[in-house]
């Protein structure tokens, strides 16, 4: 657990959204991976979601983490340490963009998603771009076989579904999770963008709630269904 000396600034922290985001990794990912399948996870944090995920599936793979953030890593290494899977989860301190690119059957992130029209924010590594769906959209780039992204909302995400469709992926599950507006969607600048992005309805959300997807996404070829439509009527009812 994060203590006053990591303040929100420093280290990602919204339990409620890190333990969807552990929730879809055990159902959407490990429950279905065999064990000589191999994760790479971009943007990590304190490595809390992957542990649980861990500690609760029958997966012994190994997930290898890239985070930027290194007081994240010291974090995160300190908790892989503390529940003894140094042999399971790998932390790089480095940018999975910037790496020659690792073989992995999965793709999994719960990708920064603010919309904003530049970085400066409390935590600026959690700016998605000014429709929040930039990193993601580069993620899906890097053509791996299987991505789990966590997509927002108020961020754009039937643009998003389409990007993926145009590029030979289809939905082939998905999770859905109310969220409460937290800390950093709440920050001004990014509030003003979000409202923004619905006057041109490309955010959708109610005044308590916003939805959050865990979207499994899957190269067609190897898919046996497709969900967008599905998914897309979900994310833009409210």
């Amino acid at each position: 657990m994060l203590t006053t000396s990591q303040p929100l600034k420093d280290v990602f922290f919204c339990p409620e959204e890190s333990n969807f985001y552990s929730h879809c990794l055990e159902t959407l990912v490990f429950q279905n991976c065999f064990n000589s399948e191999s994760i790479l996870e971009f943007g990590s944090g304190d490595g809390s979601p992957v542990i649980k995920s861990l500690l609760r599936s029958e997966f012994d793979g190994i997930v290898h983490g890239f985070e930027l953030n290194s007081l994240a890593c010291q974090v995160a290494n300190s908790k892989i340490k503390e529940y003894q899977l140094s042999d399971r989860y790998i932390i790089h301190n480095r940018c999975l963009f910037d790496s020659a690119k690792p073989d992995a059957t999965y793709l999994v992130s719960n990708p920064p998603y603010l919309p904003a029209l530049d970085n400066k924010l409390y935590q600026p590594l959690l700016h998605g771009g000014i429709d929040g769906i930039t990193v993601t959209k580069k993620l899906l780039s890097l053509n791996y076989p299987n991505v789990l992204v966590l997509v927002s909302s108020y961020s754009n995400p039937q643009d998003l579904i389409n990007y993926a469709l145009a590029n030979d992926y289809v939905v082939s599950d998905f999770a859905i999770s109310p969220l409460q507006f937290g800390y950093y969607s709440s920050e001004p600048k990014v509030k003003d963008r979000i409202q923004e992005l619905r006057r041109n309805n490309r955010a959708f959300y109610s005044k308590n709630i916003y939805l959050l997807a865990g979207v499994l996404f899957t190269k067609e070829s190897a898919s046996s269904g497709d969900v967008s439509t599905e998914l897309v009527k979900l994310m833009t009812s409210l």
